[in-house]
């Protein structure tokens, strides 16, 4: 099989036949990283499309995402070296791998180190931290379950799933990786704890702080559904069916986005010190939390610590006039001593958007609940119209918030400009925003004007793009592959 091709192969016995033909590799990295005759465990993890809920799942949103076509695979060695060897493999051709080693005491010392001190350590080892992405989740793994491994590791990183584009092909890094290990050291962990645990290298290893919709998607999502999970912390409800003649799309913007991005952050910052403001004029006790942590511990009996409980009718008639439009952090801090936020900190020096990032889950959240309900419902024209003008209200909220851009702009207002006539009925920015990839509802049947949109911004925007077609089962629902070359 050509070593040139890239995207879009999703067939795990294609991928595995890539695998078997590594001494025809062009990067020499990797012709060499496994070890002959020696059993290799390789995962497979899809990209996930956020179809509508977004970032409001770490305020506790309902949440419907859809797994994509597009996927990592990642293959697991033990080395008897002790030492560790990551290579991979590039996107595009013209491309060098990437490829981080490291001897045996280094791993042993990375091993030993608390989740800070890993994470500087691998953020010295590659200037962009790529490897965190792969060696967290072995991290988190070997301290947070029953698994041990005193050995070395070869890991070889094939990923499909387009980097920067706001469809969490970090996720799938990490989901992939973590899988193919679990199963080289012979435990099983369930699909949602196996995304928490990802979640947890993401957040304490990486440093980003990214909600759990991506890496549960990427583990439990189903084939051509959308994986229904409400983020309290992170229960799946269901899988929502995509109804026979509609479709789900996703074209990427050309702009490059990033979780671990200032915008992204400082947008959850403002959530969490929006929730601090509203549970402090209701009257709940607050004390700094036990953990060491900086965070807030508030006595919720009412939200559970979630602002996406609170409903868009309350928020209006008993705490917009009390949250500020934006915030110091200096007065913040002054007045409320910090958030609950275990990942984000307030930086006393800069100025937080405040209202809009408080608002945005609460309303997504009703917005959400009705997309489902409609869902499950009759689809009509009149249905298919009132999904898409949830879309766009939740685009809007993005923008509102500040995570818009004018390319994402730009290809929401092309199918806007379409219209349900079409058969296009509806588009919104995903994920962490910032740019990244728009979401397009429509029926099945037009699907050509996908493309046409796709040519239309390119002209326009002078940026290249990507589409996302169809959709792939989750991580958990395919076996692990065990091969030998």
């Amino acid at each position: 099989m050509p070593w040139q091709r890239r995207m879009g192969l999703t067939d795990f016995s294609e991928h595995l036949a890539r695998l078997r033909s590594l001494a025809d590799c062009p990067h020499a990295q990797a012709r060499d990283l496994f070890e002959p005759r020696k059993p290799i465990f390789v995962a497979r993890a899809p990209g996930r499309l956020d179809v509508i809920g977004g970032i409001a799942d770490y305020s506790g949103s309902l949440v419907l995402e859809m797994p994509i076509a597009e996927a990592a695979f990642v293959a697991v060695q033990s080395a008897a070296d002790g030492g560790v060897r990551v290579v991979s493999l590039p996107q595009q051709r013209g491309e060098e791998a990437r490829r981080v080693a490291m001897a045996a005491h280094m791993w042993s010392e990375l091993q030993n180190s608390d989740y800070d001190s890993a994470r500087r350590i691998l953020h010295e080892q590659t200037a962009d931290s790529w490897a965190a992405y792969v060696l967290g989740p072995a991290l988190v793994l070997l301290r947070e379950t029953a698994a041990r491994w005193a050995g070395g590791l070869r890991i070889l990183v094939d990923s499909r799933v387009p980097e920067g584009k706001g469809i969490s092909s970090s996720a799938a890094v990490e989901v992939a990786t973590m899988r193919a290990m679990a199963a080289m050291t012979g435990i099983d962990v369930p699909g949602d704890e196996l995304a928490r645990l990802c979640q947890v290298a993401e957040n304490r290893v990486v440093g980003a702080p990214c909600g759990i919709m991506d890496q549960m998607t990427s583990a439990v999502g189903e084939q051509d559904q959308l994986l229904v999970l409400r983020c309290q912390p992170a229960t799946v409800e269901g899988q929502a069916k995509i109804p026979l003649g509609v479709a789900v799309w996703g074209i990427d913007s050309g702009i490059r986005h990033a979780v671990s991005g200032s915008d992204y952050g400082s947008v959850r910052t403002g959530a969490f010190m929006g929730y601090r403001i509203i549970a402090d004029a209701a009257g709940f006790d607050a004390k700094l939390a036990a953990d060491g942590s900086g965070a807030i511990d508030v006595a919720d009996s009412v939200w559970g610590g979630y602002l996406a409980n609170i409903t868009p009718a309350e928020f209006w008639a008993r705490f917009a006039d009390v949250v500020p439009r934006e915030m110091l952090g200096r007065e913040f801090l002054a007045q409320y001593g910090g958030t609950t936020d275990r990942v984000t900190r307030v930086d006393a020096m800069r100025t937080y958007a405040v209202h809009e990032p408080t608002y945005h889950p609460i309303g997504e959240n009703d917005r959400v609940h009705r997309f489902r309900e409609l869902l499950g419902g009759e689809i009509t024209d009149q249905s298919m119209r009132e999904l898409g003008e949830l879309l766009y209200a939740a685009h809007a909220s993005y923008s509102a918030c500040g995570l818009g851009s004018d390319g994402t702009d730009l290809l929401v207002e092309m199918v806007r400009e379409r219209g349900p006539e079409s058969g296009l009925y509806g588009a919104k920015i995903t994920g962490g925003g910032s740019g990244g990839t728009v979401a397009i509802l429509g029926r099945a049947d037009a699907d050509s004007l996908i493309d046409d949109i796709a040519r239309d911004y390119t002209a326009r925007a002078d940026r290249e793009t990507y589409i996302f077609r169809g959709s792939s089962p989750g991580a958990c629902a395919t076996e692990v592959a065990q091969v030998i070359i």
